[in-house]
């Protein structure tokens, strides 16, 4: 009689053990799925980086007396590039370095369209093929930024759901999986701009 309940404790001791192997693994496909979707989040932001050198070259030769305006973008995008590679690896779990990082994307996005603005005094530089192909391309890296920060906050949804439910939220809250910070809309983008002629 006393086997018996040996055999219950080791059959519940290997259902728990696998149990948390599972919840565990599960947890992990998830997080991995939200690292792949920062990494391409940090790729089309790179591809932007990597094209604004080219932007206010050309600019530069239309509208060299909008130096303020040049100096904003350069200054914006070298604040958004200067965060280090391995801060940005882990910035999706970071709360404080996820907002650095979405603070300095902000001022770049905000600094270009003021670029943008500049622009529109020059009929001849909004000619220039040079340009055009410029600012195709800085708008088709803009949508992908917009479907990848998408991709990424689904990503991040899915794993946040999945972390909170009981009872796996038991066995994330002792393994060290915690919730992750969403993209969110800048402040003040609720509101239309003001446009002046």
């Amino acid at each position: 009689m006393q086997r018996r309940p040996l055999w219950i404790t080791l059959g519940l001791l290997v259902v728990a053990v696998l149990y948390t192997t599972s919840t565990y693994n599960g947890f992990m496909q998830l997080e991995e799925d939200v690292k792949e979707a920062w990494g391409q989040v940090l790729n089309v932001y790179q591809r932007r980086a990597d094209l604004i050198p080219n932007l206010v070259n050309t600019v530069k030769g239309y509208a060299a007396h909008e130096k303020e305006t040049l100096t904003q973008v350069i200054e914006a995008r070298a604040k958004a590039t200067q965060i280090a590679p391995e801060a940005l690896q882990n910035a999706f779990s970071n709360p404080q370095a996820f907002a650095q990082f979405e603070q300095a994307q902000a001022g770049l996005s905000s600094a270009l369209s003021k670029l943008m603005v500049v622009v529109e005094k020059y009929p001849d530089l909004k000619a220039n093929q040079n340009f055009l192909a410029l600012q195709d391309q800085l708008e088709g890296t803009e949508n992908r930024i917009t479907v990848e920060r998408q991709r990424f906050n689904e990503g991040v949804n899915t794993y946040n759901k999945t972390v909170r439910r009981v009872p796996g939220k038991f066995i994330a809250s002792i393994l060290g999986f915690t919730e992750r910070p969403y993209f969110q809309a800048t402040t003040g983008a609720e509101n239309a701009p003001k446009v002046e002629f």
